[in-house]
């Protein structure tokens, strides 16, 4: 008999949108928890309007929602709120990502949810938190990124400015996010309990400056963009080989001296400009035109076999054609299909939380909208009439 995952027995109630909360949620899903998904029923999860279709079913929604419950519910109307709340009360977290006020306008925020229900836990993600003066602007990834100061480090030297390739500060909320639902979950254990959780795009985003943070604060220096080069050690960076590129990072005196060896450079260890960290970082443009004098000459595979022979950090840049191939995540087994009700098998990123005693799911792809309604109305002790009358007004769409 397989052992339980860690959240079996932990019951979420998802209102989420798009990404952050919907990505918290699949965590949590795929720790054990029964996540039940509310969505309006005309139209669900905004994701749900993403491309590419799948026989008219977004990728992206199967994939980002997967262990879910979809039930769907007019939160507008009393009868949806009714079973809203009934369906909180029995709940042992509520997330949501809705705009500051929305949920407590609807009768449904903490205050409300948590006289009823003490040991709740509630969680809003919001673009820049529950106050301040920013709080009612409109929060997407890439605004985050800009006013974080993401952008203003990413991308080359005195070029456009650029986003991170992912939706950083969504994902980063998310995972800050989770983090939060199990230290509370884990608090009330402890003190018996709920709390409310205040998580924002901007914030999570802003807490990955850590370099930026401690050369500002020690020197009043502001970072500025370096390509793919790190802040404060060189080399570390991409450079070009004869058929593309690769990274590498010589993060000690001992790595570089190594370096000069390997790409035959052994006069660069007493050269003035490049004998120390700080003194390669001055001249960073001349140390990695010499670097790359020498790594044209030899393909990628050549360079980072024999630098990862020598214990120097090395790795190809590669499209995800190639990384969603990749023998070794293949072996790992990190891609995993599961069936879906109408699309059969799906593809899934896998769960880098590898537990050993009480291992992760992923059994089911996002559902269809309101799939599980009727399934969920009758745990909550909704007879099949009530919820066929539900469904003939708008309220509920049971499947």
């Amino acid at each position: 008999m397989s052992a339980q995952p860690p959240l079996h027995g932990v019951r979420v109630v998802e209102v989420g949108n798009f990404m952050a909360v919907p990505f918290c949620g699949m965590q949590l899903a795929d720790l054990g928890a029964d996540v039940v998904k509310v969505e309006n029923p005309r139209g669900g999860d905004l994701m749900r309007g993403t491309g590419p279709f799948l026989d008219g079913e977004s990728s992206n929604f199967v994939r980002l929602n997967r262990n879910k419950r979809s039930v769907a519910l007019d939160l507008k109307a009393d009868a949806g709120k009714t079973i809203f709340r009934r369906l909180a009360d029995r709940a042992d977290v509520v997330i949501e990502n809705l705009r500051p006020g929305t949920m407590d306008s609807l009768g449904l925020g903490y205050a409300s949810l948590s006289a009823e229900r003490p040991a709740l836990i509630y969680l809003a993600a919001t673009g820049f938190g529950q106050e301040g003066p920013y709080a009612q602007m409109a929060g997407l990834d890439i605004i985050a990124q800009g006013m974080s100061g993401l952008m203003s480090i990413t991308g080359e030297p005195d070029a456009p400015p650029v986003k991170v390739g992912v939706p950083i500060a969504d994902l980063t909320c998310a995972l800050y996010a989770t983090i939060a639902v199990l230290a509370a979950l884990r608090a009330r254990d402890r003190d018996g309990r709920g709390q409310f959780i205040d998580v924002s795009l901007l914030e999570s985003a802003v807490s990955f400056a850590v370099w930026e943070a401690g050369r500002y604060f020690a020197t009043g220096t502001v970072a500025s963009p370096t390509g793919s080069a790190h802040q404060a050690i060189a080399p570390y960076q991409a450079v070009r080989a004869s058929d593309g590129w690769f990274t590498f990072g010589a993060n000690s005196q001992a790595h570089w001296l190594r370096c000069c060896a390997l790409f035959g450079l052994e006069g660069l260890d007493a050269d003035e400009r490049f004998h120390t960290n700080e003194a390669r970082l001055a001249h960073r443009a001349e140390l990695i035109a010499a670097i790359e004098a020498v790594t044209t000459t030899r393909p990628v595979e050549h360079w980072t076999r024999v630098l990862s022979n020598a214990g120097i950090p090395s790795g190809p840049i590669r499209r995800f054609d190639r990384v969603f191939n990749d023998p070794h995540l293949a072996q790992r087994g990190f891609f995993t299909d599961v069936p879906h009700e109408t699309l059969g098998l799906v593809r899934q990123i896998g769960s880098p939380m590898r537990m050993s005693a009480t291992p992760v799911r992923i059994e089911r792809a996002g559902p269809r909208l309101g799939v599980d309604t009727a399934a969920v109305l009758r745990e909550l002790g909704v007879s099949d009439d009530d919820a066929a009358a539900l469904a003939h007004s708008g309220v509920a769409v049971p499947a």
